[in-house]
């Protein structure tokens, strides 16, 4: 067994709307800033054991479309790393 680390980061698809994002960058803005906008995402950093990488790049996809993300509006990529 290989022991690994992931950074998973979720976006919302184009076309969804963001009102955290909307608000942050309001807030951005009132305070002076020249932001055009802010999407709001979520990162995961995951520990786990697995056997090879490919097995490992497999339990993150399950593990991102089982728990982590809604499949209809959210995209994700992911930063795979030995330990």
């Amino acid at each position: 067994m290989m022991k690994f680390k992931v950074f998973v980061y979720v976006t919302l698809k184009k076309g969804y709307s963001d009102p955290e994002g909307d608000t942050t960058a309001d807030a951005l803005q009132g305070l002076g800033y020249p932001v055009e906008m802010v999407r709001a995402s979520k990162a995961y950093e995951i520990y786990f054991e697995a056997e090879g990488r490919e097995k490992a790049e497999a339990l993150i996809d399950e593990m991102c479309r089982r728990l982590l993300t809604n499949p209809t509006k959210d995209d994700y990529r992911y930063e795979l790393s030995e330990q």
